[in-house]
């Protein structure tokens, strides 16, 4: 199998252009090209795929092998590649994802991408959308509702960026207990598809702080749309204006929330690691 190895801010992953390679079985692919030990090392597995709908399919599989919906910092890697690798000379390009089908701007110099825009749409704020099993409140929006997690309260704003996020307030990000606690907010019974979860410390009107838990991978260095939700959540709690700069384990993202339209921009950079080839071994 062929791939390139990208990386979005640390948040890496193995992509692979099926317009040229078949894989028969992703899941069990994502599991062993994501080993950093056995196999290639990464975040999960992503599928350049052709698209009836737009001009490529973005399809996602995590470390674990699950099928993730949407991930914004390997969207902007496919954008990338797609231009820097001749499958298309388009600065504006369409992706078709489980998340929906989202519109990117490409910014490009000496004739590859240095930086990507992403409109990641609207966010899901109702419990259905998320989805999340409603609270108590009753409230139309999970936003700083209380949350029971193991023995301890948090305060929780739920929001959907095409994949579910709970984001919670710390006082510092640093201390947080991510390898305990992260699974145990993933996997909450209020939670059916699970969670990606975003530990948030505001630093300013136009700066938060944050580390991530994400969902069939651990934490990882940063998450594009885990960074859209934490900005999205800020803003709702009156906390931030309305663009933000998302400052991540692996770097920084530019998140505005357009309220004319109710669409989230995502701003960041994406990067070729290097070109491979790997053997697959004969899964059972």
């Amino acid at each position: 199998m062929r791939f390139t190895k990208m990386q979005g801010l640390g948040n890496d992953y193995v992509y692979v252009n099926c317009m040229e390679e078949k894989i028969k079985d992703p899941s069990e692919t994502a599991r062993f090209v994501s080993d950093r030990h056995f196999g290639i090392g990464s975040d999960g597995l992503i599928l350049i795929c052709p698209s009836e709908a737009a001009d490529f399919e973005m399809v996602m599989y995590n470390a674990d092998g699950s099928r993730g919906e949407m991930c914004g910092n390997g969207i902007r890697c496919v954008a990338k590649y797609v231009y820097d690798y001749g499958l298309t000379d388009k600065e504006r390009i369409s992706v078709e994802t489980l998340g929906g089908i989202k519109d990117l701007e490409l910014t490009v110099e000496d004739g590859k991408v240095s930086l990507v825009k992403v409109d990641m749409g609207v966010p899901g704020l109702a419990p259905e959308e998320i989805p999340m099993v409603p609270g108590a409140s009753g409230q139309k929006w999970i936003v700083d509702e209380p949350f029971l997690v193991g023995d301890q309260e948090y305060r929780v704003t739920g929001v959907s960026m095409g994949n579910p996020h709970a984001v919670v307030y710390v006082e510092d990000v640093g201390k947080i207990e991510i390898e305990k606690i992260g699974p145990l907010f993933e996997n909450h019974e209020r939670f059916p598809n699970r969670v990606n979860t975003e530990f948030v410390k505001v630093l300013d009107e136009n700066t938060i702080e944050m580390r991530v838990w994400e969902r069939g991978s651990g934490e990882t260095l940063a998450c594009g749309t885990g960074a859209c939700a934490a900005a999205a959540a800020s803003m709702l709690n009156g906390l931030t204006k309305e663009q933000v700069t998302v400052k991540l384990a692996g770097g920084d993202l530019l998140i505005r929330w357009d309220k004319e339209s109710g669409h989230v921009f995502m701003t960041g950079p994406a990067a070729v690691v290097y070109d491979g080839k790997i053997e697959l071994p004969k899964f059972r």
